[in-house]
């Protein structure tokens, strides 16, 4: 039997340690299905005496209803702070107890909620008990909610004060127009204060079903005792179907940039497109070239041409966000307010030069050795596996993703970059907002 501060100090030590999976090696993915419905994505490892576990549900901001954005993020955060008649402090004391961890996120696309727990029977049968409870039996107390929204509607209007919150919300709407994708996660002060509990018992008794949803787990566990687990999870969620498909992702008709005046001393810039969906075909052409236009930092195309030989920002990256739908395809640079226009010109030129002349050998050389050199950071780690098995459940991805992940890599040629750039990405219907730029 553990003594209580032994599982202290010896949680606080081993929750830091990491181990690396060999990539050569390969990592054994079991996949099944729970009698309930819910997808279930296994890899057994006894390297450290810990189980991590995560539950992902079809849950996220994009199920909000646009008069009531806020609802999904709430809902999910409420979960934590009250189950089956235990208070949030009774949740936090009961977990440090046992020297468990519990934790979780929202996106647009999905709702996700964490275990870390020691794997020692006594340990993880009760933060199991307390993770099952939260999942299956959710209070959303009244008392809380209100606490809730009085907090999060504070932080909405300090938000709405800062350069970076006020573009990226604008820059989201321009994007996504009304589609789901264009609803804030965190809701607007409007929204969140007409929330009421009866939303939110609503919201999960439609969208926290076991059919569909994703249960991952790793760690150390037998595939036995990872079925009961799951089973267990899974049987006491609500028996509401599979949320229908998002509607698909509209591209601009044309170009747009929004001008928005902010005393900030630099000028927050965005501009993109849809992007990708998890899955795309496209989607490694689009990575491999994305590194080398801005995904790359410092050997990137854009912080060459436009930090390191004009000085003309603080900071300029590009990413993909591949989602269920087209997820984003974003620039951002920070820049001095006098120079936003000149800055804004120079990304636009680069951008536009790099889809048309694609990218050199020498860049794709560097850039898959950088990619490949630096993918056992990717995988070093129970819980960024963890992550790994969640996307690959939620997005049905291949169970060799991460197997292939290299190899498809080092297959993408500078023609495939050119291709998929020039058809993916289209500069002159781009959407553009610039905060605190030339007055």
């Amino acid at each position: 039997m553990f003594t209580k501060s032994f599982i202290r100090a010896l949680s606080i030590t081993i929750f830091g340690l990491l181990f690396t999976f060999q990539a050569q090696a390969g990592l054994k993915i079991e996949q099944w299905q729970t009698s309930s419905g819910s997808l279930v994505y296994f890899v057994e490892n006894h390297d450290l005496p810990i189980i991590d576990l995560s539950a992902n549900f079809y849950a996220g901001s994009a199920r909000d209803e646009k008069g009531k954005s806020g609802v999904a993020g709430i809902t999910r955060y409420l979960m934590t702070l009250g189950a089956a008649g235990m208070s949030d402090e009774d949740i936090s004391k009961q977990m440090a107890d046992i020297g468990a961890k519990a934790g979780g996120d929202l996106d647009a696309d999905r709702a996700s909620f964490k275990l870390r727990t020691l794997s020692s029977e006594r340990e993880s049968q009760k933060a199991l008990e307390i993770f099952t409870k939260i999942l299956q039996k959710p209070d959303f107390p009244e008392t809380v909610l209100e606490r809730e929204k009085a907090r999060i509607i504070a932080g909405l209007k300090e938000s709405a004060t800062q350069p970076e919150s006020i573009s990226s919300k604008a820059y989201m709407k321009a994007l996504y127009g009304d589609h789901p994708y264009g609803l804030d996660d965190d809701g607007e002060p409007e929204t969140v204060a007409k929330i009421n509990v009866a939303d939110l018992k609503k919201f999960y008794a439609t969208y926290y079903g076991a059919d569909g949803a994703v249960i991952a787990l790793i760690g150390d566990m037998s595939r036995a005792q990872a079925e009961k687990i799951a089973e267990t999870i899974s049987a006491g969620l609500p028996k509401a179907q599979k949320p229908s498909p998002l509607p698909p992702v509209t591209y601009p008709a044309a170009a747009s940039e929004q001008q928005i005046a902010h005393p900030a001393t630099q000028a927050h810039i965005l501009l993109g497109y849809p992007g990708m969906k998890r899955g795309d075909a496209d989607y490694f052409p689009l990575y491999v070239g994305n590194y080398i236009l801005g995904g790359g930092g410092f050997v990137s195309r854009l912080t060459e041409e436009v930090r390191e030989k004009r000085g003309l920002v603080y900071s300029v990256y590009s990413y993909f966000m591949p989602m269920a739908e087209l997820g984003q395809f974003q620039i951002g640079l920070q820049t001095k307010r006098d120079q936003s226009e000149a800055a804004l010109a120079l990304v636009r030129e680069t951008l536009a030069k790099f889809i048309k002349d694609g990218v050199t050998d020498p860049e794709l050389k560097a850039a898959k050795q950088n990619i490949v050199g630096g993918f056992p950071m990717r995988i070093d780690s129970n819980g960024k596996i963890l992550d790994y098995l969640s996307l690959i459940g939620f997005y049905h991805l291949p169970l060799t993703y991460l197997d292939d992940f290299n190899q498809n890599v080092s297959k993408v040629t500078t023609a495939q970059i050119k291709d998929a750039f020039s058809r993916r990405v289209n500069p002159e219907k781009m959407v553009t907002v610039v905060v605190g730029g030339t007055e």
